[in-house]
């Protein structure tokens, strides 16, 4: 849960805040454009995903602002060139429209991904919601805050003790097909009744940390910048992202930015319910 708080006293929060703002200000304009039937550009890339102008938009303004306050940092953006990233052990790591497909879908469970990579670790994350006006932020040494725009409040996550044999709640992309998550959640059924949530993008860390989803699993590709900004806010409560095998993810290091499958869980019991439930599935055979 967040309870009221006064605002951080930090720079970087500071800076970023009026800019994450601003630039979900934007994209809501963007989307409500698109929903209205406006004009409006949508492309395929090479790996045959949708970027919309609404990506490309948000991307130029962030790189932008970003550039202005801390120069001395690359992005390593879904929608730029991150070419040279091997040599990068500081760099943003962003990702402007997570959720472009809900977002051509007309659902309203997209978000702004931004967070800070040292070292091959998430330190700083933010994860704004432009429909709902309002982002996640915080270091992730720390209990992350929540800020409304629309209502200039601050908040601060408070860590809840999980209320034992309460129904677990599964986080699910829309129209999950995969018998790979029917078999999962049957395990977890074995012992435990099973509340499924499903919503789109990282917006379900969103819900994680509203205490609307208990375990996340994930069994088909994500990029490191749909991840990044979730498992550091995951830590910082006591919970995780991990993957199939145990082991956190790490980030910048590999060849690809591509990640395999995962658990994120809100808690270490819920992480002892999904990875036993895991170890049953048959999934890892």
């Amino acid at each position: 849960m967040f309870i009221k708080t006064l605002a951080p006293q930090d720079q970087l929060i500071s800076q970023l805040v009026p800019i994450m703002a601003q630039a979900s200000q934007i994209l809501l304009e963007e989307y409500q454009s698109y929903c209205a039937g406006c004009e409006f550009n949508i492309q395929e890339k090479s790996d045959d995903s949708p970027v919309t102008q609404a990506d490309l938009k948000i991307n130029r303004f962030l790189l932008k602002h970003l550039a202005e306050i801390t120069p001395d940092l690359p992005v390593l953006s879904e929608e730029s060139d991150y070419s040279a990233r091997a040599a990068w052990q500081r760099c943003w790591m962003l990702d402007p429209l997570d959720g472009t497909k809900e977002f051509i879908h007309e659902r309203d469970e997209f978000t702004i991904n931004l967070s800070l990579i040292e070292d091959s670790q998430t330190t700083f994350a933010i994860i704004a919601v432009p429909c709902e006006q309002v982002m996640y932020i915080g270091y992730t040494s720390q209990q992350p805050y929540k800020y409304s725009f629309s209502r200039q409040q601050w908040s601060q996550y408070q860590i809840e003790e999980h209320v034992a044999e309460a129904a677990i709640q599964i986080g699910l992309s829309h129209h999950s097909k995969n018998p790979k998550y029917k078999n999962f959640i049957e395990q977890i059924l074995r012992y435990r009744e099973v509340i499924r949530r499903e919503a789109g993008s990282a917006y379900k860390f969103c819900m994680m940390l509203e205490g609307e989803i208990d375990i996340y699993p994930r069994f088909h590709p994500t990029s490191e910048w749909d991840t990044s900004s979730g498992q550091a806010f995951l830590e910082s409560i006591g919970g995780g992202l991990m993957t199939l095998d145990g082991k956190p993810f790490q980030y910048n290091q590999r060849e690809t930015v591509l990640n395999k499958g995962f658990i994120a869980f809100r808690d270490q019991d819920c992480k002892k319910i999904a990875y036993d439930a895991l170890s049953h599935s048959g999934i890892l055979d």
